[in-house]
């Protein structure tokens, strides 16, 4: 079950959050905070969540938000890769070469997910899901080890990838007994965007979600848009800021969020499947992205920006069809698309 923290100041979340918050919300902090903003906070996905309503009675904004928390904690008790969930009974099924039923909605979201590996040249590659166990990111603390050289040379040997698995009338199989789903860079923007449509049932017009650095906006903050701040990779502050239109979203993918050292290097859960190590290329890489669904997209798209490093970067972009993005590489140069340089502060 998630954690609720009603009414925390977000000074008091970032505290809290320990460089787990990719995104500062700066309109969280009193200063900026005029009411009626009614806020609450969760933790839930492995990270803290916060979602603001602005411009309703409290009364009505606490039911919404509500409905809010509630299906975050279903989508997390749905789609956890390590605790018992509808998520690791299929990977228990996977792994033994068996089919598995499963829910609609999770066959849909393994449809979408499928698409979205596809674009992106399988760099989004949720089917690794043992290989990020075998790195020790299957814990609620990363397990400080790196993996024997041999044991991740058979699992990029075995590939797997999205499209190994079968999804017919809500049955699921795989020809790759080695697809292992981890939905971890998913979930958070397809919550997201359950968190807009449960909020315009509620008939809440204005409203900033966040889960742990991903963020979407819905209206406005009064007279104003939604700001929010882009979190430096490696010094406490921002980078910038960045007024958020009507359904804009922004995903961030960090090197900072889940990670350990051994001999002074850093090893992210970010890892790239081509080489079954944690990707080395960049520090972060946020997208901004409107229109339909474009809470997953945020989350998904960032991914393998990340993984694929700064060479190709502008090119890959493209490719997904990402025209905003800002990255840190990993000898701290900021690279901005002209679309994005347009929108920061």
């Amino acid at each position: 079950m998630f954690k609720q923290y009603s009414h925390l100041k977000l000074t008091t979340l970032i505290s809290k959050a320990q460089n787990g918050l990719v995104l500062i919300l700066l309109c969280g902090l009193a200063a900026c905070s005029p009411p009626p903003l009614v806020q609450q906070q969760a933790y839930v996905f492995g990270t803290l969540v916060e979602v603001s309503v602005y411009g309703v009675p409290e009364a009505h904004a606490q039911r919404a938000l509500t409905a809010v928390l509630a299906r975050f904690d279903t989508l997390h008790r749905t789609l956890h890769a390590w605790q018992p969930s509808d998520l690791s009974r299929l990977n228990t099924a996977l792994a033994h070469g068996q089919r598995a039923p499963v829910s609609p909605e999770l066959a849909e979201m393994l449809r979408d997910v499928q698409a979205l590996s596809n674009q992106s040249g399988d760099l989004f590659n949720p089917a690794i899901g043992g290989l990020i166990a075998l790195w020790g990111f299957h814990t609620d603390a990363p397990q400080s080890r790196v993996p024997n050289a041999a044991a991740i040379a058979r699992w990029v040997k075995d590939a797997p990838r999205m499209r190994d698995l079968h999804i017919e009338h809500n049955t699921v199989w795989s020809d790759n007994p080695t697809v292992q789903l981890d939905l971890g860079g998913y979930a958070k923007g397809a919550a997201l965007d359950d968190a807009v449509r449960i909020l315009k049932a509620q008939d809440i017009r204005n409203a900033l979600v966040n889960i742990g650095g991903n963020v979407i906006a819905l209206g406005t903050h009064g007279e104003r848009p939604w700001r929010v701040g882009i979190q430096h990779p490696r010094k406490p502050g921002t980078l910038a800021t960045l007024d958020l239109r009507d359904g804009e979203a922004i995903g961030t993918s960090g090197d900072y969020q889940r990670y350990f050292e051994v001999a002074g290097h850093r090893y992210s859960h970010l890892i790239d499947p081509r080489t079954g190590r944690p990707a080395t290329g960049m520090q972060s890489v946020t997208v901004l992205v409107a229109g339909k669904r474009a809470g997953t997209r945020s989350d998904a798209l960032s991914k393998p920006l990340f993984i694929d490093g700064a060479g190709h970067l502008a090119e890959h972009a493209l490719r997904m069809n990402v025209a905003d993005y800002l990255a840190v590489d990993a000898n701290g140069q900021i690279h901005v698309s002209p679309a994005m340089t347009a929108r920061l502060r």
